[in-house]
Parts: C-alpha cells; structure tokens; sequence
C-alpha cells in the first residue's frame, strides 16, 4: 500500500542500530505444481516464501529484483497455461518510468561572472516541468521566505532571480530545495533563489544527485522558474552587502548560466494475464483481479529485533495515549531497545521484503490463477489477472493500465484489489482477529457490487467481520486513494479493496514472510475467489449507479 505522508522512517530512527550487511540467503524454490488446495494455506506460504525472499531485493522498480519477482509470477502463469495479455505477445507491460536528474557538466551558475560550484555554492532543485531561462537575469531581494513570497509586485519579478532568505539563516541550512509554486506575483520571475544557510549540506547534494522519484512521462508543459539554492556567501556576493540589510524589492547583481536536466528511463512492467470464459458472449468481458508486486527495495542495514521491538512500543504507546507519541517519547523507547541491543547479537537486515505489502495479494491473486486454472468448470465471463508495478510511488502501474490497457477498457466489469492481506489479528489492529477484513469502496460506484460482496461472504462456512470505518468519507488515512483499486474507479470500474489493514511492520525491514498469519490470508483469497466467480456468472453486468468520479479526478475520500 502506498504510504501515508505523514509516516516517518522509523527505520532511520534506529541508525544507530547499523551493523553489517545482511547475507542475501540461498534462492527460492518455487511452488510445487499440484497439491491439494491452491488457495490453502500451505501453497500460499510456499509461493510468500519464494516471492518475498531476500534475494527479490524489496522488488523496487527499476532494480533487479523487480525483475526477477515479475519474471517469477510470468513463470507461474506460462506453466498455469493462461493466456499472456501484456505487449507483443508476453505477459508484461512495460511501464515508461522516468528519473531526472541534474546534468552537472552541462549546468553552470554564476553571479556576476563569477563561476560558482555545484553542490558547493549552489544546488539546483528538481523537477519535472520545463525551466525558464534566466542567464544575465537581475537578482531582487524578495524577502523572508513563507512571509513574504508575495510582497513583490509583478512588474518587480518579471524577468528577473527572486532572491529569499529562510525564517533564520545566521548559520542554518535548508536541507534541499525544492521547486517553488511560482504562483501569484511570481509567475513571470526568471528563477527563483533561496538561501541556505553558511553551507549547502552534503546530504542535500547526495539527494539532489540521486535524482526525483520515478514518475511517468508528461504531456508538454509551460515553462516555470527553476529553483536554486546558494549559500549566504553567494547572496551576499550577489547584493554586496549582509543579508539582515536587505529591504524587500532590493535590486542586485545578474545572474548567469543554465540549469540542464537528464532523464533516465527507469524499468518497471505490470504482469497481465487471462483465463479465457466459458461463454462466448459473454467471453469478452473481464473481472479484474489485481495486486501491486513491487515494494520499496533496500536501505542501510538495520538490527531487526531493534526495529521490531521498537515499532511495537510506538504502536502499544500511541494506542495507549490516543495520540502520536512525542520526540521525547520516543526517545524514551530508543533508550529502552538500546539496553535491549546490548543483550544479544544484532541481526544486520537490509531488505524491505514488503511480505504482507504487497506480497500477500500478489499470491493470494497467484493462487486464485492457480484455482481458476485447475478447475474443471470455468467461469462465463474472463478473468484478468493483473500485477501493478509502482504503486509504492504513486500507484504509477495501475494507472499506466487503466489509461492504457491492453483489453477494452469498457470490458473490465469491475476490479477486485488484494493489498496487505496476511495480517489482522489482534495484535496488529485494534478489533483485530481471526475474522477481521477491512473492506473499502464495495459501493462507492454500485451498490449491486457491495450486495455480491456481502452474498459471498455469507456463504462461506465462517463469514469475515467486515470493518467498513475505513471506507468513511473524509477518514484521515485516506485508505480509498492509497491503492490501485482508485485508478479504475476514476474510469467508472466498480472496485472492491480487501486488506487486513496497516501495522507496525507496514514499510520496515521486518514484514517477513514469518509474521504472517496464513490460514487468515487463505480465507481472504478464498472469499475473493468465490466473488470473481459471482460476478463472472452473472447473466448482466455489475450495474454502476453511483456517480463516476472521471479520469481526470482528484481521489477524495
């Protein structure tokens, strides 16, 4: 599940935990063909095992390991005998993501005709959009940056470097720039500067060199003013005088150079495959069953047993005070698994294995496949079965999909979306159990898709406790725009969203295949199961009778 804005690194806080770097262990075995029960918890566990291992290395987009797990699920559904639904035959689509970074040879900045340094005088933000040019540009002082960005009048910015101090600069540092909304009085400025501090941060120009977040490309866009930081020796260079004696609207010196851009293609492929339906005219219409298949890769190598013993105070605190715990708080519990630490031996772990997220979905839709394969009466309607790959960075592949899908998009008649299912006991969530299913969106677009649900789950021999609260307009985790279910839905899919919710493992170097509650993730792909099969035989398609929010639309929950 993509992450929340608000979730800090826990895994950072316990750098201090660093020791070695994590053995990557020996590969993983695959499924063994057959068995007696595909959707079991038995099978599940094997396919979690191989799919989540070490050597998947956090299956980040653009990494070898993404590589290898979709490379293993395309495996899976050739021997399956399903018919590949990517591009050109295959059962993958690529997905165009893109990196920019900053062109160090190419870009220059001076002031005055002085040269300055990259990442040591001056750093560049990054971005997406086209930057103005603003070689030979006169700076003028703008002010106190988030005071008075918008003290200047137009006239005063146009063409020109709007130059911004922070709130303090005696000696601070910003720690990397960011593209400014060039907004109100400074759309027409050339470029935009801010001043660090005494020195930009070595950290800052390691960020910067590492590039932005893939994204997917971009229609053209208009050209804004790039955002630069420098340090007080060059604003004060660039005014001739201490920055404390700046008055806003200030004129000073120009502005030289260019800031050049690189874009770096960055592999990612969705997996698509088809169970072809039993009835002819009905054959060309597809449930969709989905899950994401990537997570978010490897970091500095952390003790797990201090990540683990510290996420799970934080949570028992929070739950406790109502509240987040406070920065003295948990420093408190650091000093506690610090004493811990010191009893035992670290165990050096470095890969986010992404076990529950989204590892349980991506093989619980694997084992659905494997069920839907075996039988010997198929459905009427297709099934499509779909592994969406960046959905850690902005649900990137399922959006890719949805406005580029290879079936007819009008043929999917709804999509059901598997994300974080192997967990929901107590100790994970509060009301938490061996029944507990959290269910998002049944009827958000078609109150007939939410009836099936409940039908289903009904029929089975120990029905799920379905916790709705999360479905609530305007809940603060925002859960209905936090998975790929929301791309289809912007088109008018009707969509269900099964997870077992968030816990203290969620974007840790501890959601390991160990932690998860199998037989649990067996009933959930059990249920899903039987619902693709109600909506694959129905005589109609899934009526949508609520409104459809439109492919251009803002999630809002």
């Amino acid at each position: 599940m993509r992450r929340n804005a608000w979730i800090g690194g826990i895994a950072t806080a316990l750098a201090a935990f660093v020791c070695y770097a994590c053995a990557v262990g020996p590969e993983p075995r695959g499924p063994v063909p057959g068995g007696d029960d595909p959707l079991g918890a038995e099978n599940l566990e094997n396919l979690l095992r191989a799919f989540a291992h070490d050597s998947m290395l956090g299956r980040q987009p653009g990494t070898p390991g993404e590589r290898k797990a979709t490379a293993f699920l395309a495996a899976e559904l050739e021997r399956l005998g399903l018919v590949p639904a990517g591009e050109n035959g295959t059962y993958f689509q690529e997905v165009p993501l893109i990196r920019r970074t900053v062109d160090e040879a190419a870009t220059t900045f001076s002031v005055d005709g002085e040269p300055l340094a990259f990442g040591v005088d001056f750093l560049p933000a990054l971005g997406f959009e086209p930057v103005r040019e603003f070689d030979g540009a006169q700076a003028v002082y703008g002010g106190v940056l988030g005071l008075d960005r918008d003290r200047l009048e137009a006239e005063d910015v146009a063409g020109r470097v709007v130059v911004f101090t922070p709130a303090q600069v005696g000696g601070g540092i910003v720690t990397r720039p960011v593209r400014l909304n060039a907004s109100g009085p400074l759309a027409g400025a050339a470029a935009i500067v801010v001043v660090s501090g005494q020195e930009i941060s070595p950290q800052a120009v390691e960020l910067t060199r590492r590039g932005t977040r893939p994204r997917l490309p971009a229609g053209r866009a208009q050209a804004e003013p790039t955002t630069v930081l420098v340090t007080r020796r060059v604003a004060e260079r660039l005014f001739g005088r201490p920055i404390e004696q700046l008055e806003i609207g200030q004129r000073g010196g120009r502005v030289g150079g260019r800031i050049v851009y690189r874009d770096e293609a960055v592999p990612a492929r969705n997996v698509v495959a088809i169970l072809p339906g039993a009835d002819p005219a009905r054959r060309g219409q597809y449930v969709a069953i989905g899950a994401h298949s990537d997570h978010v890769g490897t970091r500095s190598p952390v003790d797990h047993d201090s990540v683990r013993a510290y996420n799970a105070a934080l949570e028992a605190l929070q739950a406790r005070l109502g509240r987040r715990p406070t920065e003295a708080e948990r420093a408190a519990i650091r000093v506690n698994v610090d004493s811990l630490r010191a009893l035992r031996p670290a165990r050096a772990d470095s890969v986010f294995n992404g076990a529950d997220d989204d590892g349980s979905g991506s093989v619980s839709v694997l084992a659905i496949a494997q069920a839907l394969a075996a039988a010997r009466e198929k459905p009427a309607r297709s099934i499509l079965f779909i592994w969406h790959t960046a959905e850690e960075i902005g649900l990137l592949g399922s959006r890719w999909f949805t406005d580029h899908p290879t079936v007819p998009r009008d043929s999917i008649v709804a999509y059901l979306n598997l994300d974080m299912v192997g967990r929901g006991g107590a100790a994970d969530i509060p009301g938490g159990g061996p029944t507990y299913l959290q269910l998002v969106g049944s009827r958000r677009l078609s109150t007939q898709l939410g009836d099936l649900v409940e039908e289903a789950n009904a029929a089975l021999d120990v029905p799920f406790d379905f916790d709705y609260s999360f479905d609530a307009d305007g809940h603060p985790e925002r859960i209905y725009c936090r998975s790929d279910h929301w791309n289809y839905a912007r088109y008018g899919i009707p969509i269900v969203f099964f997870t077992t919710g968030l816990h203290k493992d969620y974007h840790q170097v501890t959601d390991e295949p160990d932690y998860i509650d199998y037989p649990h993730m067996a009933r959930v792909a059990r249920l899903v199961h039987d619902l693709a099969l109600r909506i694959a035989n129905l005589e109609h398609r899934i009526v949508v009778d609520r409104p459809v929010p439109g492919p251009a639309a803002e999630c809002r929950q």
